[in-house]
């Protein structure tokens, strides 16, 4: 017996979506080098199949948010190719990485002060990103540092400064006002870089116009089909697609409670199904009454509370031979796309994707 006979729900991604979606990613971007996040094991996809297939596309440059991540995706990428380290190293860490290969991105005092220790130990000047907090209070060094920049070049000594970032906080809101202002902020902060380059458009942001490009775009979600701007026509392929099979099937009366909690009665007869998927495969709890599969392009809502290793759907007049056990439904297809999940989740795609669990038959379409 085989995995895929074996497994309750099948996940299939899209290398060809993906390497479309970087394509159009950079066309955006103009005459910006494209780069590509891969934190959250490439946001749930898979990051091994993910960056093989970005680097045939031509990226070279990467992006994780945990030094072990960027330890895992140096053993996939051939040497040249760099690699930043979002979070930049722990304290005491800064030696890993230097020992792969791997850029820190600098956030705070500390990590600029352990990156010069150990540049002075070496002997040599060492590359690193410059993060700046353009208005998010996240990540990144703050006003005051800035001022202490200014007035204090020596500051940076024995580092060598090969990208300058910051982070947008609204780019999914093009009007929004904050956009621009941490726009105007980062140029006045690159002013004290002359030649270094910049990157401050996000996923979003790369959809906001060149003002924003600067040298280098640093896409995420958008590489796997995420919404860069909702309330607009999405530009970007979806790259994955999900099946559940069902397992069980039976016909209830009116008065009959399905799932936990007894948050569903029938209103007269029904016929239900029970699918092999659930909370513990990331398929949101909050999804309980709000979400559908979808048979042959006809929707069965999900009723009673989304279980841990499975839903219960209504499949009431759908034909036997088309939702018996063994047999699949689509959750996430052309139908449902993963930011109408999280729309009825009342989240985000970014969550959907990343919560994908490890039970699932894993598919891959479209490498090289």
């Amino acid at each position: 017996m085989t995995s895929a006979t074996r497994a309750g729900a099948y996940l299939t991604i899209d290398l060809h979506a993906v390497r479309a979606n970087y394509r159009t990613l950079a066309a955006h971007g103009g005459g910006a080098e494209c780069g590509a996040v891969l934190k959250a094991d490439a946001y749930g996809l898979g990051m091994a199949p993910v960056a093989a297939a970005l680097l045939a596309e031509g990226c070279r440059t990467f992006f994780t948010a945990h030094l072990d991540e960027g330890i895992r995706l140096r053993a996939l990428l051939p040497f040249g190719a760099t690699i930043y380290v979002m979070h930049g190293a722990m304290p005491g860490a800064a030696r890993d990485c230097l020992a792969h290969d791997l850029v820190p991105v600098l956030n705070d005092p500390g990590q600029i002060a352990e990156w010069r220790a150990l540049a002075a130990e070496t002997g040599r000047r060492l590359p690193a990103a410059i993060q700046f907090d353009t208005g998010m209070a996240r990540m990144g060094l703050a006003g005051a540092d800035l001022e202490r920049l200014r007035q204090d070049p020596a500051w940076l000594d024995g580092i060598q400064p090969r990208l300058v970032m910051s982070h947008l906080a609204c780019a999914d809101e093009a009007q929004h006002p904050l956009n621009a202002r941490q726009r105007g902020r980062f140029d006045a902060v690159r002013a004290l870089f002359p030649g270094v380059p910049g990157s401050l458009a996000n996923s979003s942001g790369v959809f906001l116009g060149p003002a924003f490009h600067h040298d280098l775009l640093r896409p995420g979600a958008a590489l796997y089909g995420i919404h860069p701007q909702p309330g607009s026509v999405n530009p970007l392929a979806q790259a994955v697609s999900l099946a559940a099979r069902v397992v069980q099937l039976r016909s209830i009366d009116a008065g009959d409670i399905v799932g936990y909690g007894a948050r569903y009665v029938a209103p007269g007869p029904r016929r239900i199904a029970t699918i092999a998927i659930g909370y513990a495969d990331g398929w949101l709890r909050a999804l309980s009454g709000r979400s559908y599969a979808w048979v042959d392009g006809v929707a069965a809502p999900f009723v009673g509370t989304v279980s841990m290793d499975s839903i219960t759907l209504d499949v009431t007049g759908m034909p036997e031979a088309r939702i018996a056990p063994g047999q699949s439904v689509d959750l996430l297809c052309e139908k449902q796309t993963v930011d109408d999940v999280a729309a009825q989740a009342g989240t985000i795609g970014y969550e959907v994707l990343t919560r994908l669990g490890s039970r699932f038959e894993r598919r891959y379409v479209g490498g090289m």
